[in-house]
């Protein structure tokens, strides 16, 4: 999702690699390169560094870069705006790191198990990830550690400054880069992630008043709750604006229309979602919304067309893209509606 991140080498333990391999190959990543890690932390990351150095383990040649980042993935929430800081740093000063004020003081015990001097808390910095460097500069000093060093060491901003002189410059990090570190942690990131795709909302519709009027209304009575991009449109023209919220990372979309099924229009927003890239990281939600207006309520929909909306749908949850159908059938009185809904499935 960074697109001036050239290449992303995933270093994982022997018996996943294959299980990473097929994720890798699922979801279409193309500057993904999978490397077999190390029994401890630094001894992982050289693993990594080599195959830029080295061309080890890589099924294709890969451009030494100027920077590289080294990155946790049970930090999952890093941003690009704090990717770009420490590397726009590390060109600079050599090397970079996110840091987190300490929020626990941190003591030391004696042999007898009893307190033996605390730190001030307010002159520490927690070291956090991502990190960048020249890469040089980093290379160079994992080639110089000892084994005690890949064995026993943590910290990758040390080993720049113990073998290579170079003085790291700290950059403030953002409290989404905390560790999923135990299981609780697990369940407390899928409700960070539940609730971060749940905030956005695009209502589609056409340009036709009636049903212009109905994105309308649904968007007052959803802004409170939610962000809402309401927008009016012909899906035939391709329009700039709802590419622009596609690259904005919006998962939720509702299409309402009032045209029998809208096959065609369906699948050519289902093609720019596509096209977009964003049902690679998190599923979409794509809600169809068929408005009938009519004197007469009846809630009758042919057998074949619920048989290939139903078809449709499952076709595209192979694609991340999860598809619900909507029916509300108007009656026009006294310039209201009354409204019935029926769900499709």
């Amino acid at each position: 999702r960074v697109s001036w991140i050239s290449d992303i080498i995933v270093v994982v333990s022997p018996e996943n690699i294959e299980t990473m391999k097929s994720i890798v190959e699922k979801y279409g990543h193309k500057r993904v390169t999978v490397v077999k890690g190390g029994i401890t932390r630094h001894r992982s990351i050289f693993n990594g560094l080599k195959v830029f150095a080295e061309n080890q383990s890589s099924n294709r040649l890969l451009q030494k870069p100027e920077v590289v980042i080294i990155h946790d993935a049970v930090r999952p929430f890093v941003e690009e705006d704090i990717l770009l800081k420490v590397v726009t740093a590390a060109k600079e000063h050599g090397a970079a790191g996110a840091i987190r004020p300490l929020v626990s003081t941190v003591i030391a015990s004696g042999e007898d198990g009893c307190l033996d001097h605390s730190l001030e808390r307010a002159r520490y910095r927690a070291s956090e990830m991502p990190q960048a460097f020249l890469f040089d500069v980093i290379y160079e000093a994992y080639q110089q550690c000892t084994d005690h060093d890949l064995d026993y060491g943590t910290e990758c901003l040390h080993l720049a400054l113990k073998y290579c002189k170079t003085n790291a410059k700290l950059v403030e990090g953002t409290a989404d880069l905390w560790k999923v570190t135990y299981k609780r942690d697990l369940y407390a990131a899928e409700s960070i992630i539940k609730d971060n795709l749940s905030q956005q909302i695009c209502i589609i519709t056409d340009l036709k008043e009636a049903v212009a009027q109905v994105g309308f209304l649904l968007h007052e009575s959803l802004k409170s709750q939610v962000k809402v991009e309401a927008i009016s449109i012909s899906l035939r023209k391709n329009d700039s604006h709802l590419q622009n919220i596609f690259s904005g990372e919006c998962y939720n979309f509702l299409c309402i229309n009032d045209k029998e099924y809208a096959t065609e229009e369906i699948q050519q927003l289902v093609d720019m979602l596509e096209k977009s890239n964003i049902p690679l990281l998190y599923p979409v939600i794509l809600i169809l919304v068929h408005l009938s207006i009519s004197e007469n309520i009846s809630f009758s929909i042919g057998l074949e067309e619920l048989t290939k909306i139903k078809k449709f749908a499952r076709e595209v949850k192979k694609k991340n893209i999860l598809v619900y159908g909507l029916l509300i059938q108007c009656k026009v009185c006294n310039s209201f509606y009354q409204q019935s809904i029926h769900f499709c499935d």
